[in-house]
């Protein structure tokens, strides 16, 4: 029998939480994070009232994404761009696809995106003969390797120097001992050809502006300016929840972003892009596309409250704080999403059944809330997902009937007081003792309870 992925997350999450090499590169990493947001941070005036600001803004795309969403549309088009609306990664991929076969491309050139991840684009143009290659450092190096991204914002996070060096040396046959500044210039030699030959640029937008059919994109190291403006043909794959009402909206969706992705008061290239080239303008694609992607999204969507889980903007500094991620790390999660956000919406866009683990695999801490830029309730909804799954059946028989049992002892004080400690210990050692851990050792229950103890007090005062 196929091993569940439960099962699978457990084990690797059994394994990896005690390599103490990939712990102490993460701890590192982190560390180096939290520093620079604490100082970003304190750059902003009111930092909650932002906060609070942004959340009212998603909450009101959400409650009118229809309306929006042909907004964006219909101003995209009517400056010369392409609008496709896929349902979901196959239907995404064969209308790439099509995009493909009708300007005989061969090559692509690509900047980071989630979204190209999500739909496994790189591996399907693979099977069809398409070299592929990605332009951000992370994620050039994480596709030298045949790795999945492990973070949103910094993909190769759980290597060191001396990993990415080595990893060189192998490739490209640079020192060993090659410093960081050497190994970026040694890809930078590599990738600038790409930009001047690819047939197609395809990248993702952090955000999609309404008013000015426009997407904007934030990064760090000028290759989705590159890869938007050299090749004859510009993709952009996009969540339909990427939405926001107007340019102005920018002002505050991008320092909140950068602050909260990287520390930064403002990432370095900030571009908003508007179709393709017009005829008095000197750079840019000929044709440019974007693919808005539903993907299970509508799905989450319906849910009332869930549906919060929609407004992310994709920062990362929840998996930055939570306990779980910094020791079980990002591939442990098996899907494009990780950490507190991704386990909040992966049961949604890839299927309950599947992954309804991940909601489980919280302290409910609620440090995820607390970092969130735009307020989204993340240990709330993560209840919420259990209780789906409970609502769904998808609950095994056995975790109902102790339940339910458990629900009637601890409603009628006799009988929780008529099963004593002895009997409580007896329970815990032959029913949760695997699900405890063998990391840590059983709590064990008094043989008396509260109750008891206190009533033989009392008549020992007397």
């Amino acid at each position: 029998m196929s091993q569940s992925n439960a099962d699978k997350f457990l084990e690797d999450s059994s394994t990896i939480s005690f390599d103490l090499r990939h712990r102490d590169i993460i701890t590192n990493n982190i560390d180096k994070y939290n520093t620079a947001f604490e100082k970003g941070k304190s750059k902003f005036h009111d930092l909650e009232n932002a906060k609070k600001k942004a959340n009212l803004i998603k909450w009101k795309v959400m409650e009118n994404l229809d309306r929006y969403l042909v907004e964006f549309e219909t101003n995209f088009t009517a400056q010369g761009g392409k609008v496709i609306w896929a349902n979901d990664a196959e239907e995404a991929r064969q209308e790439i696809w099509k995009i493909f076969e009708k300007h005989n491309a061969s090559s692509v050139i690509k900047s980071k995106s989630m979204a190209t991840e999500e739909i496994e684009l790189n591996q399907f143009l693979e099977t069809k003969g398409i070299d592929s290659v990605e332009s951000d450092l992370g994620e050039y190096i994480i596709q030298l390797l045949g790795h999945k991204p492990y973070h949103f914002v910094t993909p190769a996070m759980h290597l060191s120097l001396e990993d990415i060096a080595k990893l060189f040396h192998e490739k490209f046959d640079t020192p060993l001992e090659a410093t960081a500044e050497e190994l970026t210039m040694k890809a930078r030699e590599l990738l600038r050809d790409k930009y001047n030959t690819a047939d197609i640029g395809i990248t993702g937008a952090n955000f999609l502006v309404a008013e000015s059919g426009s997407i904007a994109i934030t990064e760090n190291e000028g290759n989705a300016r590159l890869t938007t403006t050299f090749p004859k043909v510009h993709i952009a794959v996009v969540g339909i929840e990427k939405i926001i009402p107007s340019i102005g909206d920018l002002d505050l969706f991008w320092p909140l972003l950068a602050t909260h992705g990287t520390g930064q008061n403002l990432t370095v290239y900030n571009s908003i892009l508007s179709g393709p080239r017009k005829a008095n303008e000197t750079d840019g694609p000929e044709e440019m596309y974007v693919v808005l992607l539903d993907n299970g999204r509508t799905n989450l969507l319906a849910k009332k409250e869930q549906r919060q889980g929609l407004y992310c903007i994709r920062c990362g500094s929840c998996l930055n704080v939570c306990p779980i991620y910094q020791n079980i790390g990002g591939h442990t999660y098996e899907t494009t999403y990780q950490g507190p956000i991704g386990s909040l919406i992966s049961p949604h866009l890839n299927g309950m059944k599947e992954f309804k683990h991940l909601s489980n695999a919280s302290t409910l801490c609620g440090k995820c809330t607390e970092v969130c830029p735009v307020n989204i309730d993340i240990q709330k909804m993560l209840l919420l997902n259990r209780k789906d799954a409970v609502d769904e059946g998808l609950a095994p028989a056995s975790e109902e009937k102790i339940w339910k049992g458990y629900t009637t002892v601890v409603k009628k004080r006799r009988w929780l007081d008529f099963f004593g400690g002895r009997f409580k210990n007896f329970i815990m050692r032959n029913f949760f003792k695997k699900a405890w851990g063998d990391k840590r050792e059983l709590p064990e229950f008094a043989d008396k309870s509260f109750t008891k103890q206190w009533k033989e007090q009392q008549k020992n005062k007397d």
